[in-house]
């Protein structure tokens, strides 16, 4: 989309303004390089628009694709030039929190929460070098099982049961668990309010934000 003004919020309008754009960037930005990854963390997006707009991104320096080594496929890899636009998404996220989020329970899917508390893992915290951690959302009636399987440093989302000895397990609705982790709500209140039950190994459970880290928005300003 050409604006044809003399600005230069016009002219990043047009390279970080269509449709999806924005999206696609956070999802770059918080680590996404293999095309089915970017996917699963937009959802409902074309195929054929995701290449399109992978594409407006190389052309305009955004992106750098690479060939899979040993493999099929394309790895797409921010530039400094995106880096410099995290803050951007970071503060439009932030705006969103203060004046966007009236309609966000119609919104929640445990498909992108899972996707985000797989990423917020930190494999280090956790001792060992394997950790089977369940979830169990008592508003789904079906899918409502969820597990998070790490081994060394990879951290999967699994539908299915690996069926291996479980380390942390939380009970708890899509609600719950996303304000917590978005940092809305404390544990220690989900907890004593009966939306949240964490059962596990102690060293585990003592301090769950040491390897489930908290949102990047967690200490961000609410609107009041």
């Amino acid at each position: 989309m050409k604006y044809n003004q003399f600005c230069p919020v016009s002219k990043a309008a047009e390279i970080v303004g269509e449709r999806w754009s924005l999206l696609i960037l956070r999802e770059l930005l918080m680590g996404g390089r293999r095309f089915s990854e970017l996917q699963r963390g937009l959802g409902f997006i074309s195929p054929a628009l995701l290449t399109t707009r992978l594409k407006q991104f190389e052309g305009h320096g955004l992106v750098v694709r690479r060939q899979i080594k040993g493999g099929r496929g394309y790895e797409y890899f921010p530039t400094p030039a995106c880096e410099q636009l995290l803050p951007v998404i970071i503060a439009l996220g932030e705006w969103g929190l203060c004046w966007a989020r009236e309609n966000v329970s119609e919104d929640f899917d445990p498909e992108m929460l899972l996707l985000y508390l797989e990423r917020s893992i930190d494999p280090k915290n956790l001792p060992g070098n394997s950790t089977i951690i369940r979830f169990e959302f008592r508003d789904l009636d079906r899918q409502n099982l969820w597990w998070i399987v790490v081994e060394g440093h990879k951290v999967d989302v699994c539908l299915n049961d690996p069926g291996r000895e479980v380390d942390v397990w939380f009970t708890t609705t899509l609600k719950a668990m996303s304000d917590v982790w978005m940092g809305d709500r404390t544990y220690k209140d989900a907890r004593a309010a009966g939306d949240l039950d964490v059962q596990g190994l102690p060293a585990l459970t003592r301090n769950i934000s040491s390897w489930l880290t908290p949102s990047v928005f967690a200490a961000s300003p609410r609107a009041a």
